[in-house]
């Protein structure tokens, strides 16, 4: 929870442990909003990096001669697209989630 960095506290009291939460100003709801865009920007990265992976698996197949380059070029094209449409979800996901912590 600490590394979370979401504010809470854990209170053990020997029997039950007690998280007591901060409550949601202004301020920390920038805060929180801000956290959602770093972690964004990190499953972006994740995509990209899958996507580099595939990209990198389908070169060395077109120069093994497992695949033609016109079948490279097409299975790019899909990757891109796969891609696009990750981020794309990412974006919707977070703006909501940013708009959803913003409403009071």
């Amino acid at each position: 929870m600490l590394k979370a960095d979401l504010g809470a506290s854990p209170v053990n009291n020997g029997k039950v442990i007690h998280i007591t939460l901060p409550s949601m100003t202004e301020e920390r709801r920038k805060q929180l909003a801000k956290n959602i865009s770093k972690m964004s920007e990190d499953f972006k990265v994740a995509v990209r990096n899958a996507r580099r992976d595939v990209m990198d698996k389908l070169k060395k197949a077109q120069k093994a001669a497992e695949i033609t380059e016109d079948d490279l070029k097409r299975y790019e094209g899909d990757v891109q697209k796969t891609t696009d449409g990750f981020i794309a979800q990412i974006d919707q996901v977070i703006k909501k989630k940013e708009n959803e912590i913003m409403t009071i």
